[in-house]
């Protein structure tokens, strides 16, 4: 069926279109659409013009592009939340209805880099905790995380795997975390974290770098998560001043 039924520019008849058949179901999660030439055709529209509508689409992962391959509709994300909103990665697996679980990797004591001296304002005396976990959702890996506290802060014995950084800084050290300085960024394969998570070859992944503060104001945890771009996606509320 031709989409010329309004005066508004062609590609944005396409996009509409596609997102409703999506929508609708006639295009399902990671199936594939039909060659440009078919899809086209379908539409009633040039190719140049549906080329133009499948880059914006998939710019908003609304369909992923696999070279050689084929156009696929996209998994839409399970976990979704505010940037500005400092929620922990087991309270985000919560809040979507699932299980939160950690695989444990590793924890080691190390000698301090010179961004954590900066990152922390510590001597190069001081030791740093390195704690590197998967967390997982109904038993599915869905983060790498790694976490660095200064060791003074953590003084107890406990288990990392059991639950959230947050919680066990609470119990163990007295410590709250009440605000976060963040950078969040994409990227393609990783060699080491993209077959930890399962990662399809041409998926995407979400970087967030954090360093968070207490109710002192003092620096008490920097976290790299990757999270799978195909499970998460995050927000920003922007006011106008």
């Amino acid at each position: 069926m031709s989409i010329k039924s309004d005066h508004r520019h062609l590609y944005l008849q396409v996009i509409d279109h596609l997102k409703q058949d999506i929508e609708e179901g006639t295009y399902k999660e990671k199936e594939k659409l039909p060659s440009e030439f078919d899809l086209a055709k379908k539409l009633g529209v040039s190719r140049a013009t549906l080329r133009e509508a499948l880059r914006i689409l998939e710019e908003e992962n609304v369909i992923i592009r696999r070279h050689g391959v084929g156009t696929f509709v996209h998994v839409k994300p399970v976990f979704s939340s505010g940037i500005e909103q400092l929620n922990s990665v087991t309270n985000m697996i919560k809040q979507a209805g699932m299980k939160p679980g950690t695989i444990f990797l590793s924890s080691t004591t190390l000698e301090p880099t010179d961004d954590d001296i900066r990152r922390f304002s510590c001597s190069i005396d001081e030791e740093i905790v390195v704690i590197e976990r998967v967390r997982t959702a109904n038993g599915k890996p869905v983060v790498y995380c790694i976490d660095k506290i200064p060791a003074s802060i953590l003084k107890g014995n406990f288990s990392y795997s059991e639950e959230s950084i947050f919680h066990i800084l609470e119990r163990e050290s007295n410590r709250t975390i009440t605000h976060a300085v963040a950078q969040i960024e994409p990227i393609g394969y990783h060699e080491k974290v993209s077959p930890i998570l399962e990662c399809e070859p041409e998926a995407a992944l979400l970087v967030l770098k954090q360093m968070h503060f207490d109710d002192k104001d003092e620096p008490i945890l920097y976290s790299v998560n990757y999270f799978k771009a195909d499970v998460f996606s995050f927000h920003v509320l922007r006011k106008r001043i």
